[in-house]
């Protein structure tokens, strides 16, 4: 088993990491990414990103697809732990840059003191001051 780390979460994939290759079954690869590898390449609804052809071997074999080759290739970050059983599969640096030029934080709700909820939405267009902390 490999854990994948993508996007918010992390998956437990059965796959084989190892060096820098990350091989899943088509049907893994779509469940824990959703990109399915076609005849055309790996696509995710309209879009799909071609097999280099004389590099065929490298993207897939076997009805098996490595996934971190498929992800660098799109110019997306794919790292992995020295063993190969953790793998982080990472956004490309525009999709990181289009996130961060709204400058607006995603929303999420917390208590005050008195256990009231209050949600960062209910501030919109105004000024807030967050401020953190840890015990340990």
């Amino acid at each position: 088993m490999v854990t994948l780390l993508i996007g918010q979460g992390a998956t437990e994939v059965a796959g084989d990491g190892g060096k820098d290759a990350l091989w899943l079954t088509k049907a893994e690869a779509e469940r824990a990414t959703g990109w399915s590898l076609k005849p055309e390449g790996l696509c995710r609804g309209e879009i799909c990103i071609p097999v280099p052809p004389k590099r065929a071997a490298e993207f897939a074999a076997g009805g098996r697809v490595n996934i971190a080759a498929f992800w660098r290739h799109m110019d997306r970050p794919a790292l992995h732990s020295e063993s190969g059983d953790v793998w982080l599969l990472g956004d490309s640096a525009a999709e990181r840059a289009a996130a961060l030029s709204d400058l607006q934080a995603p929303d999420f709700t917390l208590p005050d003191l008195d256990g009231k909820p209050h949600s960062l939405s209910d501030y919109r267009g105004k000024k807030v001051f967050l401020t953190t902390w840890a015990s340990w």
